[in-house]
């Protein structure tokens, strides 16, 4: 080797060197940013040049170093084992959100709620049965009904206000999912254009997994990596986006709990047809906006509003039954107390009939004005084992441990996205002390190449300068 190929080697030493302060400064000035992943230069000796002629013979050593390429030390199944904690997450975090919702508004137990209307009603006949005529007793019985017709008519447009809350959350979640899915595709191309140009996309890539995390989280999509440098994302087995081309979503069916059909995701290009989710906070969303049907399977916020539907049935026919059978203080039979349409929305429709003391039936017998026995066998009724108190106990336990079982899947889910955010941070994020090591590593490899550099230049000038001056 020559002295010249020496100061090439000399270079190369100081331009890895250099490389590689540039990647430590790039980890440590990104210490604290999210999404980031470490870098590492790839270091790799240049090889003994080619031999030129059959007398170019003789051992020969490497010509430096070089910069094989700029790594990032990411690990793909730690990213897909976040990208499922966040989906998972996501799904269990929108359906607790909705139950506790309902929880709040149910507001029991509580003598303003249902359960303990319901007892001021039944108490309110009971006064009445040994006070029949009385104004006040039948003031109080009158006010305790519209009290609880209004409160279960209240329950309900609340629930139905919570659907349409949650219907316009679910088109702002797609809306989200197309704008991030566009983010993804445009990623992809740049990455795949960098690539091409032999440069490392590191940054880009982060970002890119940034977007395909947040694209779990709302929809539980997976991905998959592709030769070029981009990736597909899949949506319950279809392509949501790959490479540049991106399928936009929407949200097809009714906007209103009562209207008809489903609620749905869809594709824009083929409406009609459900995109079955695999999670994700769209798919816990979706699934609290399903139909009541006869089996209780449907969706949690349409399902508990049937309840109150049936809970007004229930204390419409129950009292009517009764109250039709007794006699009012004229001598004839008692008119309907409540007014009721049955089948869904019946809450809304409940109302009480009766104004005043004439129209209460509270007699058993047509010739005895002030026999209270029929309104003492209706105070009873919340005390049989299908009494609409029963009924409405029973829903409120199945919200309350629905509630419960929610709760405890979401702290479970959240628990297993900080272990997987932990796991891939560990492996993933700045080490300061591992750069500083780093850092001073590179100075001295620098520092050295520059002395070996300095030597070579020093060699060369008495060479050229000196050679030939002996015996002057």
């Amino acid at each position: 080797m020559s002295t010249f190929s020496g100061l090439n080697t000399a270079l190369s030493g100081l331009n890895a060197a250099r490389t590689g302060l540039n990647v430590v400064g790039q980890n440590l000035t990104n210490v604290n940013t999210s999404g980031y992943t470490r870098q590492r230069a790839e270091l790799s000796a240049i090889g003994m040049p080619a031999t030129g002629s059959l007398f170019n013979v003789g051992l020969k050593p490497g010509q430096g170093v070089g910069v094989s390429g700029i790594s990032r030390l990411g690990d793909t199944f730690l990213d897909a084992r976040v990208r499922t904690a966040f989906s998972s997450a996501g799904y269990t975090n929108a359906r607790v959100d909705a139950l506790t919702d309902i929880q709040d508004r149910m507001k029991e137990p509580g003598t303003g709620a249902i359960s303990g209307q319901l007892q001021s009603f039944w108490a309110a006949w009971g006064d009445i049965s040994n006070h029949a005529g009385d104004i006040a007793a039948t003031a109080n019985l009158l006010g305790n009904a519209n009290s609880l017709a209004q409160n279960i008519a209240e329950g309900y447009r609340a629930l139905d206000t919570q659907w349409s809350q949650t219907r316009g959350r679910a088109d702002m979640l797609v809306q989200e999912v197309n704008a991030t899915a566009a983010q993804v595709a445009s990623l992809n191309d740049q990455i795949r254009a960098t690539a091409a140009t032999g440069h490392p996309g590191n940054e880009l890539i982060d970002q890119r997994n940034t977007l395909t995390a947040k694209l779990s989280q709302l929809t539980g999509g997976t991905v998959r990596e592709l030769p070029n440098g981009g990736n597909e994302i899949l949506v319950g087995g279809n392509v949501l986006v790959s490479g540049k081309q991106v399928n936009t979503l929407k949200v097809g069916g009714p906007t209103t709990m009562s209207g008809p059909g489903s609620v749905q995701l869809e594709w824009e290009r083929r409406p009609g047809m459900a995109v079955d989710l695999d999670g994700g906070q769209l798919a816990g969303t979706l699934s609290v906006l399903g139909r009541a049907n006869d089996q209780k399977t449907g969706g949690v916020i349409a399902e508990t509003a049937a309840e109150y539907d049936r809970l007004a049935e229930s204390l419409a026919n129950k009292v009517n039954t009764l109250h039709t059978k007794a006699f009012k203080a004229d001598g004839t039979l008692g008119d309907p107390f409540f007014a009721i349409t049955a089948g869904p929305r019946a809450a809304l429709s409940l109302t009480v009939l009766a104004k005043s003391a004439a129209d209460i039936a509270t007699s058993g017998s047509a010739n005895n004005a002030l026999d209270g026995s029929m309104a003492d066998e209706i105070s009873r009724i919340g005390l049989a084992k299908d009494s609409p108190d029963a009924k409405w106990t029973e829903t409120v336990l199945t919200t309350g441990t629905a509630v419960r079982v929610a709760l405890q899947q979401d702290v479970a889910a959240g628990t297993s996205l900080t272990n997987a955010m932990a796991a891939q941070q560990s492996n993933a994020s700045v080490d300061i002390d591992e750069e500083n090591v780093n850092l001073l590593s590179y100075q001295h490899a620098y520092q050295a190449a520059s002395r070996v550099m300095t030597a070579i230049d020093e060699a060369l000038d008495v060479l050229i300068n000196q050679t030939g001056r002996v015996g002057r």
